[in-house]
């Protein structure tokens, strides 16, 4: 389960501006159109843009996702009613009425219950909220505790954007202190915190006959209290780490995508999970070609006795050999041709297209031979009216 009680305490459509029952095109439009607004890079210094630049990817990355939309949905849906109902004549946990292997992913166990490993039971997010139901009595056992996540930016070229690329990427994340080996403690020695009874959570009332969970104000949610706290981390287990990572970008990412790579954020502590790295990407432009989602673009200039006679023309493409095109007789200014398989890579494997608009050159000056020729073919047709058309149109109109 991934969708912690902050995030149900958020209504995430909201925050991207679309109705619950949005599709997934209209979500993913939200969000591009909310990106470019409030993208740091377009708000330079506005720390308000750039917090809700955040919740505007915080939002995305739920509901684009539809596993993690469902839950979500699940889990506003049970706030929303009052907490757990059961159901007459229901046996087992009192009767609940909806899938708890559904909400929480496969089999709802309590935390330290036998066959329960990360990704199973709760695990950390849903779970975080309804754990005080089942963990009654068990002890004092120290909880695990999940990694931050962290997020990172990559500028990448346009060429490595449509080809994919690995990137060197330095990252600044709290780890386990060194000095005290994440004990928190000089001595090594952290007590169990009296007040949690090591879980690192308290549980309140919620209404509806159930409990919410709340990090434990005392050790702050670690579960263990430091007698004699560690000078370097000041009693946390935490220290500011840097490191550097080679992330490999896969082809086809688009300008302000926001990619998930799952355990490569901060290391998790007593146990725990590693959180997630997410790497927005920002592309940069090319002079020549630009893009429409797996297909590229490129516009060719043409002189006017090619489009008008027709013939082959060379066009080039995107860190390869040239391709030639045949022009039919009569091309437009304007007519789109398509080069098939030279576009930008699928995640399939397969390759887009490329779209070859043509634009059709007028000389600045006309002279000599051109220009006697011009004046023969400007008499020869003169009889030939181009905008007879539209203008019987127009009065037509």
């Amino acid at each position: 389960m991934s969708i912690s009680r902050d995030l149900l305490e958020k209504d995430l459509y909201k925050v991207l501006g679309v109705p619950k029952d949005a599709t997934d095109a209209e979500i993913k439009k939200a969000y591009r159109k909310l990106a470019r607004e409030f993208h740091p890079d377009a708000n330079k210094g506005d720390a308000k843009a750039e917090e809700r630049f955040k919740e505007i990817s915080e939002a995305n990355d739920v509901l684009s996702d539809t596993k993690r939309r469902k839950e979500y949905d699940e889990g506003r849906a049970l706030f929303g009613n009052g907490g757990f109902r059961p159901q007459p004549g229901a046996g087992g946990t009192g009767g609940f009425n909806f899938d708890l292997g559904d909400l929480f992913g496969g089999g709802a166990q309590a935390p330290g219950s036998p066959g329960t490993g990360q990704g199973g039971g709760f695990g950390g997010g849903l779970g975080d909220v309804f754990g005080g139901l089942f963990n009654r009595g068990g002890g004092t056992r120290v909880q695990p505790r999940r990694g931050q996540d962290i997020e990172s930016e990559v500028t990448l070229s346009f060429t490595e954007a449509v080809d994919g690329a690995t990137v060197p990427l330095r990252m600044s994340s709290q780890a386990p202190c060194k000095a005290c080996s994440g004990t928190g403690d000089k001595n090594g020695t952290p007590r169990v915190c009296p007040t949690c009874v090591g879980t690192g959570q308290v549980s309140r009332g919620g209404g509806g006959g159930f409990s919410l969970t709340d990090p434990c104000v005392d050790c702050k949610g670690r579960g263990l209290i430091a007698e004699n706290p560690c000078e370097v981390c000041h009693g946390s287990g935490r220290a500011k780490s840097s490191r550097t990572m080679q992330v490999r970008i896969p082809a086809g990412v688009t300008d302000a995508q926001r990619i998930r790579l799952r355990g490569k954020g901060a290391p998790g502590e007593r146990g725990g999970p590693a959180g997630d790295l997410y790497v927005v990407v920002h592309v940069g432009k090319h002079p020549v070609f630009g893009r429409k989602d797996a297909n590229l673009t490129v516009t060719v200039p043409v002189s006017f006795v090619e489009a008008a006679l027709g013939g082959e023309i060379k066009v080039p493409t995107l860190g390869g050999p040239p391709v030639t095109l045949k022009l039919p007789p009569g091309t437009p200014n304007g007519r789109t041709l398509r080069a098939r398989g030279k576009g930008a890579l699928r995640k399939d494997g397969s390759r887009g297209d490329l779209l070859v608009t043509i634009e059709v050159a007028v000389p600045d000056k006309t002279e000599g031979k051109a220009l006697d020729a011009l004046e023969s073919y400007r008499d020869a047709t003169v009889d030939s009216d181009p905008r007879a058309e539209l203008f019987k149109a127009a009065k037509g109109a």
